[in-house]
This record gives C-alpha cells, structure tokens and sequence, in this order.
C-alpha cells in the first residue's frame, strides 16, 4: 500500500521532477511534460508508459493496474491503484514513465 505521501515523495524523488496542479488532480512532470498525475481522494495514480511497458505493468493484476479505458489509454496512460501495491512496484513504474516521457 502507498499513501499518497509516500507516492508525492517517490516521484519527487526522480531528479528534475516537479509538482503542479492540473484540473482536479496533481500531476508530476519533467521538463513540462506529465509523466504522472495523482487523485488524492480516489487513491489512484496515473503514469505514461509505452504500449510494451504499460503491458508488462498491467500483467501485475489487471484489477489493480490497467490502462485508462479510453483514447487515452492507448496512448499508454495507465492507472494504478495505491492502496494495492508496494512501494517498489510504485518506484519502478515511476521510473520507467519518467523515461518514457524524456524519451
């Protein structure tokens, strides 16, 4: 499980990321592209994959982390839900959507 405290300080831990309001949630982004986005009241984190990452993730538990279940969803936004997780799965996604999105 990650509160949300401990996913703000994952994913501000990633060098150069900051933190911004963005409509109803918070989102994270490197170089003003979002990489991750986070409701505070639904528990549930957003992050870019590519279609393979977002793959490899999803087959975790697809109950858990699946893509958004829209246009954006195919373009590799994916959720997860935090109060499912353990804080390494949560770190290791945050990297690879970091990466992703200063490819």
């Amino acid at each position: 499980m990650v509160a949300n405290r401990k996913f703000r300080e994952l994913t501000l831990s990633i060098p150069d990321s900051i933190e911004l309001p963005h409509h109803e949630k918070t989102s994270f982004r490197l170089n003003k592209k979002i990489f991750a986005t986070l409701d505070e009241t639904k528990r549930i984190a957003t992050l870019k994959f590519s279609e393979i990452d977002q793959s490899v993730f999803c087959s975790y538990d697809k109950l858990i982390i699946y893509p958004v279940p829209n246009k954006w969803g195919k373009q590799g936004w994916t959720y997860i839900a935090l109060d499912k997780v353990p804080n390494e799965l949560v770190q290791d996604a945050l990297n690879v959507a970091s990466r992703e999105i200063s490819k």
